[in-house]
C-alpha cells in the first residue's frame, strides 16, 4: 500500500535538497549514495546508470529508503521507505530536469552507449522529523 506526501513533505522534496538513497547489497548490508531527485506527485524520481551499485541492488531487490533533510534547517527531514520501479530513460531526459533544478543549466552530453534508468520511489512509509530550530 503506497503512502502519500503531505504539503510539508512536498515543500521539502521540491526544494534543492539532496537525498541519501539506501539499497541492500547482495550480502544484506546497506549501500548508500547521495543523489539529486525530483518529486513526481507522491513519488520521488532519480536517475542512475546500469553500472551503479544501487541499480544492480534494486534490480535484485526493489526495497529502498530515501532520506532528505532541509539544507536551510537540518532539523527538518523526511525518511521515505518503499519500493523502486526502474524504467529505461531512452531520451535521457531526467538528468536534464535534475540539472535544471540543481544547477539551472543543462548537463554535458552523455555517450550513447551509457544506459540510464529513471528510478521511481513508491513510498510505503513516510516518517518526518522537525523542530522549531532554525
Amino acid at each position: 500500500m503506497s503512502a502519500t506526501f503531505d504539503d510539508d513533505v512536498r515543500r521539502l522534496l521540491d526544494g534543492k535538497n539532496f537525498a541519501t538513497v539506501a539499497t541492500l547489497d547482495p550480502d544484506g548490508s546497506p549501500h548508500t549514495s547521495v543523489v539529486w531527485f525530483l518529486r513526481d506527485g507522491d513519488t520521488a524520481l532519480f536517475s542512475s546508470t546500469t553500472q551503479r551499485r544501487k541499480v544492480r541492488n534494486l534490480e535484485r531487490d526493489p526495497r529502498i529508503a530515501l532520506s532528505v533533510f532541509d539544507l536551510a534547517n537540518p532539523y527538518h527531514a523526511v525518511d521515505i521507505r518503499g519500493t523502486a520501479e526502474l524504467t529505461v530513460d531512452e531520451a535521457k531526459s531526467l538528468p536534464v530536469e535534475l540539472s535544471q533544478k540543481y544547477l539551472g543549466s543543462e548537463p554535458p552530453p552523455e555517450p550513447d552507449e551509457i544506459k540510464r534508468y529513471i528510478v521511481r520511489v513508491i513510498p510505503e512509509k513516510i516518517t518526518t522529523f522537525s523542530t522549531g530550530t532554525r
